[in-house]
C-alpha cells in the first residue's frame, strides 16, 4: 500500500490522520530509517515502524498529534530497557517524527458584498479554500471571487450540498437580517469547526430571539462567534476581514484566549435575553 496515496485520500475525504516516520536510528532495531506508519482518526493503521511497545506509544501520540494539530518528535533509547524487551528490539536508539495529516480548511462565506470579497482574499492568503454563497448571481460569480472553489447562487441549494465537518468554517455576512437568520438557523444544526455572524450585539440578540421562537434551543447559539471577528476596532471592509481572518486562525490553531472571547460574550448576552 502506498502511504502517500492514503494521505491524499484522507485529505480528499476531509478526514484526519498522523504520519509517523523514523528519522534517525542507531544500533539494532527491527525496522529501518524512513519506515512510516499512518494512523487514521478511527485508530486504524497502515505501514509499520517495527511493532511492539514503541509502535503502541507512537500510535497513542499520533492520536494526540491529530487533536493538537501540531507535530511531535519522539526519541526512544532502547538499550537494556525491559519495557521494550519483547523480542522485537535487540537494542538501539531511534527518533520518530509524528506529523498531523489534516484536510485543507474550507471557509464558506454567506454573502457576496465588499466584506465578503476582502474576507475571501484574506482567508485564502492564509490557506483556506473558499466557498461563496449569495442568491444574486451578480454578486456571487468568478469575476468577483476568482479564488473560490465553490460558488452557490441559492441558499437552499447550498444548505443541501454543503456538509460541514471539523475542517469547515462558516461566516454569515449576507445583505440583510432575514437572510442572516435563515443561514444561522441552518448552520447551528450542522457540525462545523466555526460559525460566525456579522452584526451588532443588538442585532445578534434579535436573531437569536427570533430563532428561539422558531423552536431552536438557546444552547445552540453558545458556540456562535457573534459579533464575528476579534475586537480590533475595525471599520473598513478590509479591516473587518482581517479581524475575522484573525479569529479563524485563532480557532484553527487553538489559541483559546482569543478564539473563545466572543463565545463567552455570547453566553453572557444570551443569558440576559430571558
Amino acid at each position: 500500500m502506498d502511504l502517500f496515496e492514503e494521505v491524499i485520500k484522507l485529505r480528499r475525504e476531509g478526514k484526519r490522520g498522523a504520519l509517523a516516520t523514523i528519522v534517525h536510528t542507531n544500533g539494532s532495531i527491527p525496522s529501518y530509517e524512513s519506515s512510516r506508519m499512518l494512523v487514521r482518526e478511527d485508530g486504524s493503521i497502515s505501514g509499520t515502524i517495527g511493532g511492539g511497545c514503541v509502535e503502541a506509544e507512537v500510535w497513542a501520540a499520533a492520536k494526540e498529534v491529530m487533536h493538537a494539530e501540531a507535530p511531535r518528535k519522539m526519541t526512544f533509547n532502547l538499550n537494556n530497557e525491559a519495557n521494550y524487551d519483547n523480542g522485537l528490539i535487540c537494542g538501539g536508539t531511534l527518533e520518530i517524527f509524528v506529523e498531523p495529516i489534516l484536510p485543507q480548511p474550507v471557509l464558506y462565506i454567506f454573502g457576496g458584498g465588499h466584506v465578503s470579497i476582502a474576507l475571501a482574499n484574506a482567508a485564502h492568503a492564509v490557506g483556506f479554500a473558499i466557498g461563496v454563497i449569495d442568491d444574486r448571481e451578480s454578486f456571487a460569480n468568478r469575476e468577483r471571487f476568482p479564488m473560490a472553489t465553490e460558488i452557490h447562487t441559492s441558499f437552499e441549494d447550498a444548505f443541501e450540498k454543503i456538509k460541514p465537518t471539523a475542517s469547515t468554517y462558516l461566516v454569515i455576512v449576507t445583505r440583510g437580517h432575514k437572510d442572516d437568520m435563515r443561514v444561522l438557523g441552518w448552520a447551528v444544526g450542522t457540525s462545523p469547526r466555526y460559525v460566525g455572524m456579522i452584526g451588532s450585539k443588538r442585532k445578534v440578540l434579535s436573531v437569536y430571539r427570533a430563532l428561539e421562537k422558531d423552536g431552536i434551543a438557546p444552547e445552540k447559539f453558545t458556540g456562535v462567534h457573534a459579533p464575528v471577528g476579534l475586537d480590533i476596532g475595525a471599520l473598513t471592509p478590509e479591516e473587518i476581514a482581517i479581524s475575522i481572518t484573525a479569529e479563524l486562525i485563532a480557532v484553527r490553531r487553538g489559541a483559546q484566549n482569543l478564539a473563545h472571547k466572543s463565545v463567552k460574550t455570547e453566553q453572557a448576552t444570551t443569558t440576559s435575553v430571558g
